[in-house]
């Protein structure tokens, strides 16, 4: 958000109908194939629910319409069209009208295992399964509200609340570490690195932790926090918004976390 691009978001046509290349279809293939098969033992049972219902077709990006059907079934949600980046009065605004920001264009070869911004393999595969669940979809609705009238330094913390959840989130199941942030999700290498590395430090979730936490978006996160299931989301959900930021200001008196990398960048939108 806020950053340039070299992506071009594609326009639907009257139909709403997004005609993509042979080539896009094949890269969405392969990178569909490559994640299905780390989904077991990995991700979270809400993840997989998601994904069973979604149905995604393989050999091609499914259009938003079709997977925007199932969303408003299970929990009154759309996906919504828009260019790579966005700024984050509109994402903030979108979420809370439960619409989904999906920019539609795929990453190129030459990135095919990272890129910075958010393209629609991983919108729709890490996080459109997710908002088939009920506490997630209210959980990602109450934080657009939240964001909405947040100032600007405000939002700065309120971004480490999105990412250590939507993004980078984990469980701690009885069954073992499980992942429920679209941004390991949709990424094979961070998913190995998030539930086995030695060295990463996970810690169980509290909100002014997470905000006073400072991450990197261009590396393998150092922390992760978890949850003990997805519906773990509904306790932040019911604050209201008055005593998130009074938590946003004791984090800004309390001061960051030193963090656990070179400084760099701040931000992304995964």
């Amino acid at each position: 958000m806020g950053k340039a691009t070299k992506y071009v978001s594609k326009v639907a046509d009257e139909q709403g109908v997004i005609a993509w290349s042979a080539e896009e279809n094949k890269i969405w293939q392969e990178l569909l194939t490559r994640q299905l098969s780390t989904v077991k033992n990995t991700a979270c049972d809400e993840f997989v629910a998601g994904l069973e219902k979604l149905n995604l077709p393989i050999d091609r990006i499914p259009q938003l319409e079709e997977v925007s059907e199932v969303l408003r079934a299970e929990t009154g949600w759309n996906c919504e069209p828009v260019p790579a980046l966005i700024g984050f009065g509109e994402f903030f605004r979108l979420l809370s009208e439960k619409k989904f920001p999906v920019a539609t264009f795929i990453r190129s070869r030459e990135e095919f295992d990272y890129l910075q911004e958010p393209d629609i393999f991983h919108e729709i595969y890490g996080h459109c399964p997710l908002l088939t669940n009920a506490s997630f979809a209210d959980y990602t609705q109450a934080y657009g509200k939240m964001g909405l009238n947040a100032s600007k330094e405000d939002r700065v913390f309120l971004a480490r609340l999105y990412w250590f959840t939507v993004e980078f989130g984990l469980l701690d199941t009885p069954d073992g570490l499980r992942v429920y942030g679209g941004g390991i999700l949709s990424s094979p290498t961070e998913t190995e690195y998030a539930l086995n590395d030695k060295h990463v430090e996970r810690k169980t979730l509290d909100v002014l932790d997470v905000l006073r936490t400072q991450y990197r978006i261009d590396i393998l996160q150092p922390v992760y926090f978890m949850l003990s299931k997805v519906s773990d989301l509904d306790n932040i959900r019911k604050l209201e918004v008055e005593d998130i930021m009074a938590l946003v200001e004791q984090a800004r008196e309390i001061g960051l976390h030193p963090p656990k990398f070179e400084l760099k960048s701040t931000s992304k939108a995964s």
